[in-house]
């Protein structure tokens, strides 16, 4: 049984806007997640009803380490571009102008990488489409302690 909710203060801030193919000159013109999704459904998790696109937030000082995700998926083979990822996802929730948001940590292991990667107080959020959310906004994230170490650096 999960222990009570981590809840941190974090800040949105920009990403590298791939996974929602925002950014110009891009492999992916639909974004990264339009073509992991699927592969993520076949392997047992669906993330059909939510936005493709990730929130980037900012927990700093704190970071972040996943130490029992509910689902990791490795070789995930979804781009001729680079060789297969591991990804891992954590039910997480996100509280923005007093409304709760279920939603999943994205942990794509820099391990795996070619590329696009993260500030270890990033953490990647896919949630619903939030109205009036954008750069620069205080959110409240809700983490599982079961999943997701959080800590200062210097611990």
């Amino acid at each position: 049984m999960m222990k009570k909710w981590i809840k941190l203060n974090g800040v949105v801030e920009r990403g590298h806007g791939v996974a929602a193919g925002f950014i110009p000159d891009n492999r992916y013109p639909h974004g990264t997640l339009a073509l992991q999704i699927p592969i993520f459904k076949a392997r047992g998790l669906d993330l059909g009803e939510y936005h493709r696109g990730t929130l980037n937030i900012s927990l700093k000082p704190f970071v972040f380490e996943m130490i029992n995700p509910q689902y990791t998926f490795r070789k995930v083979a979804w781009t001729d571009h680079h060789p297969p990822e591991d990804f891992s996802f954590s039910r997480c929730a996100l509280v923005f102008s007093g409304k709760r948001y279920d939603a999943w940590v994205y942990y794509p292991h820099p391990e795996t990488k070619k590329d696009h990667f993260q500030d270890p107080a990033m953490v990647e959020v896919i949630t619903k489409h939030i109205t009036g959310i954008e750069y620069g906004r205080a959110v409240e994230l809700l983490l599982n302690p079961d999943e997701v170490n959080v800590k200062r650096p210097a611990e």
